[in-house]
């Protein structure tokens, strides 16, 4: 069965306006394809509304009840939208996760799938239905509702896609494509037609919010072509797909940014072996992120380790650096707020030398001083004050003159 599975975000269902808009959407795409699935987000803010109801009776909630309440907002979504498209004579059926046969670890708010069971979506399929799935939730074992983080619909697409052998994995959102760099950053930035998977995956882990991290990452596991579209529009938008890095015509291909970075300073650290991965050990059993780490040389037996976490970890962060760095007897530890990352992203670095070189002297020549370095083959991060990230971004876009083809 030729099968395609679109996903629209909170904003492409943020009223009974928009989610009857996407209805005739859906309802004019089924006569293109034998199989349509649809995946919904929970509208507007409405996750957000949950939380903040979650905060106002406990200071802890349990974490299973709290699953339980946010799960809500994909399903009003889900009931919501097959209503619409039933009101235009379509057969169409919303399932849970559960009922999508979605299961997932036994862990709650960052569970990862772990297995997609279809015959209950093989079957409505068979029967002439549109199937509209609840994404960012699934079930583990004990039969409870889990949510699988932030962004988790762009990840339920596309394993959803992926187990049912789908041509294509269609992103419905509030922007057209991928562009060179975030539009409200840059007036210069350009729409892609499409981007390497690596390429994708390394600017949405820096700060591109287009696209999930680890539904990206899928993707490219399961080689699926992922199309980025805009619900308020009929044009193609950016295909997230393999490609052919020799075919790749320039060094770089995007910019992003993450201006929400807090940088972390252990000072005076005992030069032993082993002192380091205590610290990050513990940081890992809180499911706290590491970005850039650098420690420094040695100098009378210490250094100083440094590195970043992303600003909604900030205060566990320091809490734990600091209880593990009071064990190992250190000097101190030192937090800064106000750190923003830009990176630079592209295939094409691998194979063309001097990249680093323009990109820390444009920002030398402009003033900007660069406090944290971290590169791989394709891409160079730096931390850097959080009010110079604008500007570190429109002079890295036009040296790279990312705004030509």
């Amino acid at each position: 069965m030729d099968i395609i599975v679109q996903k629209y975000g909170g904003t492409s269902v943020g009223s009974a306006e928009r989610i009857k808009a996407v209805a005739k959407r859906i309802v004019k795409d089924r006569k293109k394809f034998a199989g349509l699935v649809v995946v919904v987000s929970a509208m507007g803010k409405t996750t957000d509304e949950l939380i903040s109801l979650a905060g106002q009776v406990s200071e802890n909630p349990s974490p299973r009840e709290y699953d339980a309440l946010i799960s809500n907002g994909e399903n009003i979504s889900a009931s919501l939208l097959a209503m619409a498209i039933h009101s235009l004579g379509e057969n169409v059926i919303s399932l849970t996760g559960a009922q999508a046969g979605i299961k997932t670890e036994n862990i709650y708010s960052k569970a990862k799938i772990t297995n997609v069971d279809t015959t209950r979506i093989d079957k409505e399929l068979r029967d002439g239905k549109i199937v509209v799935v609840t994404g960012f939730q699934g079930i583990n074992d004990y039969y409870d509702v889990t949510t699988i983080g932030r962004g988790g619909s762009d990840t339920s697409a596309v394993v959803l896609a992926a187990a049912l052998n789908a041509r294509e994995c269609e992103i419905y959102t509030d922007v057209d494509g991928v562009y060179t760099t975030d539009p409200r950053d840059c007036s210069e930035a350009r729409k892609l037609d499409e981007i390497s998977y690596e390429e994708m995956l390394e600017l949405a882990s820096l700060g591109a919010k287009v696209l999930h991290p680890r539904s990206v990452e899928c993707a490219k596991e399961n080689k699926l072509t992922m199309h980025v579209r805009s619900s308020f529009k009929n044009d193609d938008g950016t295909r997230v797909k393999e490609i052919n890095k020799m075919e790749t015509k320039k060094a770089v291909t995007g910019i992003a940014k993450s201006d929400n970075e807090v940088m972390i300073s252990i000072l005076n650290v005992p030069d032993d072996p082993g002192i380091a991965g205590a610290v990050f050990e513990e940081l890992a059993k809180e499911n706290i992120n590491i970005d850039m780490i650098v420690q420094s040389t040695e100098r009378g037996g210490v250094n100083n380790i440094t590195f970043t976490v992303n600003g909604e970890d900030r205060d566990k962060a320091e809490e734990v650096t600091r209880k593990a760095a009071d064990k190992i007897g250190v000097e101190g530890v030192e937090c800064k707020d106000s750190i923003a990352k830009v990176s630079i992203v592209g295939v094409g670095m691998i194979s063309r030398p001097g990249i680093a070189a323009r990109f820390f002297r444009v920002l030398g020549q402009n003033g900007i001083n660069i406090k944290l370095i971290t590169t791989s083959e394709i891409k160079i991060s730096c931390a850097i004050n959080k009010e110079e990230a604008d500007i570190a971004v429109g002079i890295l876009h036009k040296e790279f003159e990312l705004e030509t083809n």
